[in-house]
């Protein structure tokens, strides 16, 4: 499998270096790639060209010609190499680089343009632009999703881990309303905890015992009844939160869901809601919530999309290469609209723009995607 893969990428840098040669007048549009080719991120890299050769296929215009270089992953010497490969072979726009850590570095590259994937920095930053489903477009569509509940105490949690800075820088450039912020540690062994202590578990653990007590002695009817119905509950009184955001993947994120769950925060009152899941379905095995919620990009442009590149290519994509499909048609739109791009500036258009992943707007510099909210139930993702 490894080989035939290896051979399809030999294959597709061969099309596009061909289609190169053959288009060296100045009608043509020569957008760069800056991806890791080779090392221990390659598979990414591979799955980046292969989801431009199906923006090409789909564009279908001759005079569109990707020069891919390999820039590894967070290697400068690398990355500077093949960005002077690109300027010298005429490329003035480049797709890349993959990773924010690599903006500082290509920013001084200032003749160029880069439209990078990234989720970081949703905005224009001097010869950069990010198009990544970014956190501040996730937020603000679950806020909104939240609002339109009628729910007004949210509580925004997310994990100590190497990105609590960022989220908290985030968060506070939002300056978001009806929210309180909770971090949590990514032990679930010390989560379970502090989890009990946000939801007042304890307190919550003895009113019911206390309740229970007060009927125990008690033989009239009523009495028994309340007694029977306190014997379903594992706790009495209510948490003082009607709906949740998580910022969190993986286990840790279930961990958190379970957690909820244990201390008996009740479904049917709290809404639960994290962020862009991918559409992971390993998340439907999490039998713990009945509905959570979350904004993405369109599901069924994105479940289109991966069968087609399966079609093409006998393997699945990697999420963030429906990024790099997008770009490529933005950029060819910005293009053909305005006969050539000198700046970032070619791309704050008035209108909004529609891609793979859902509709795009750029406005004062900044990056934002209308994100669609979605749901889990019966193992299916349902667009709400």
């Amino acid at each position: 499998m490894k080989i035939k893969i290896l051979l399809s990428v030999f294959y597709i840098l061969f099309i596009l270096s061909s289609n190169l040669l053959s288009s060296e007048d100045n009608k043509s549009l020569k957008v760069g790639l800056l991806v890791p080719l080779s090392g221990p991120y390659s598979e990414i890299g591979n799955s980046l060209l292969y989801s431009l050769q199906l923006a090409l296929d789909e564009i279908n215009d001759k005079d569109v010609v990707i020069v891919p270089r390999d820039s590894g992953f967070n290697n400068k010497e690398k990355l500077g190499l093949a960005i002077n490969e690109l300027r010298s072979s005429g490329v003035k726009i480049i797709i890349g680089p993959t990773t924010h850590l690599e903006f500082n570095q290509v920013k001084k590259y200032n003749d160029l343009i880069f439209i990078s994937p990234s989720n970081i920095s949703p905005e224009f930053s001097n010869n950069i632009i990010s198009i990544g489903v970014s956190l501040e477009s996730q937020l603000i569509a679950l806020i909104e999703f939240i609002k339109k509940q009628n729910k007004t105490k949210t509580i925004i949690m997310y994990p100590k881990n190497e990105y609590l800075e960022l989220i908290e820088q985030k968060l506070n450039s939002l300056n978001l309303k009806n929210t309180k912020t909770f971090t949590y540690s990514p032990n679930p062994e010390v989560l379970t905890g502090e989890i009990e202590i946000l939801t007042n578990y304890s307190q919550r653990k003895r009113n019911l015992a206390l309740r229970k007590k007060m009927f125990e002695d008690k033989e009239d009817e009523q009495s028994i009844k309340e007694l029977e119905r306190l014997e379903q509950l594992y706790t009495l009184g209510t948490v003082n939160f009607d709906s949740v955001i998580i910022i969190d993947f993986g286990n840790t994120l279930k961990s958190v869901l379970t957690s909820l769950v244990y201390t008996d925060v009740d479904q049917k009152n709290v809404l639960f809601t994290t962020i862009n899941q991918w559409f992971d379905e390993s998340i439907f095995y999490e039998n713990t919530i009945k509905d959570l919620y979350y904004p993405s990009v369109n599901y069924k442009e994105f479940k289109k999309y991966n069968d087609k590149y399966f079609k093409k290519f006998k393997t699945y994509p990697n999420e963030i290469t429906i990024l790099t499909y997008d770009a490529l048609g933005l950029i060819y739109y910005a293009w053909k609209k305005n006969g050539e791009i000198k700046s970032v500036n070619d791309f704050l258009f008035k209108n909004k723009i529609q891609g793979k992943i859902g509709t795009f707007s750029f406005k004062n510099g900044k990056v934002t995607q209308e994100l669609d909210i979605y749901k889990t139930e019966n193992k299916k993702f349902i667009k709400f």
